[in-house]
């Protein structure tokens, strides 16, 4: 599965320099305004026009920095994509020396932590992602499906890996990787729009224990 490109920026000047910063914040205020109109209205309800308004600038300096929407969704997307990714293969790696049951529930537990952690540095692009990529396919949601896609392959992955070491018994782990996924996703989203007083490393800490008590092997 092709990963999310890293989007160029552009107009860089002198690293760390005047220009620089000032480009840094005029990029970073384009994506705020759109991700708080995102948020309120939708992906697809929002125009360029409506994120040049919200960030108090000309239509015109937005294509000074992103080529169009889908751009924008996609640079807001990296740093979360890149966090998941890191928690993701770490936790392959720790499957791959498990040799018994309590080293693949460290590994998930390890997981479900870094996942949280992850979430709750970047809430707001979570939420985007929640809301938005189980929608209709079209060329703003490119990169939110294919990071729905990535995630659902790495879920997959992990789940078959404990499974052949035989740590966890089920007949199909696509099976449970989704079952879990969909679980996390939709227990994530009722946190993040507040309205259960837990932490997402609490609820994924519980959800790896009921589940892992349900599918590991018994003696």
């Amino acid at each position: 599965m092709t990963p999310l490109r890293k989007v160029p920026e552009k107009r860089p000047g002198k690293l760390g320099g005047k220009r620089d910063a000032n480009r840094r914040r005029r990029s970073e205020t384009l994506a705020r305004a759109a991700l708080d109109l995102f948020l309120e209205r939708g992906l697809e309800d929002v125009t360029i026009d409506d994120i040049a308004e919200r960030a108090g600038t000309a239509k015109g300096n937005f294509y000074r920095y992103f080529d169009d929407k889908s751009q924008l969704v996609e640079s807001l997307l990296l740093p979360l994509a890149a966090l998941v990714r890191k928690a993701m293969r770490v936790c392959a790696i720790d499957l791959g020396k498990a040799k018994l049951p309590g080293d693949v529930s460290e590994a998930y537990q390890k997981l479900a932590a870094n996942l949280g952690m992850a979430a709750m540095e970047h809430r707001d692009v979570v939420r985007l992602y929640l809301q938005e990529h189980r929608a209709p396919s079209t060329e703003a949601r490119g990169s939110l499906r294919r990071l729905e896609a990535e995630l659902q392959t790495g879920a997959f992955r992990l789940s078959e890996s404990a499974v052949r070491h035989g740590l966890v018994e089920v007949r199909d782990p696509r099976i449970s990787a989704l079952a879990v996924v969909g679980a996390i996703e939709h227990l994530a989203l009722v946190l993040l729009r507040g309205d259960m007083e837990l932490s997402l490393a609490e609820v994924g800490s519980t959800l790896v224990r009921m589940v892992l008590d349900g599918l590991r092997v018994r003696a």
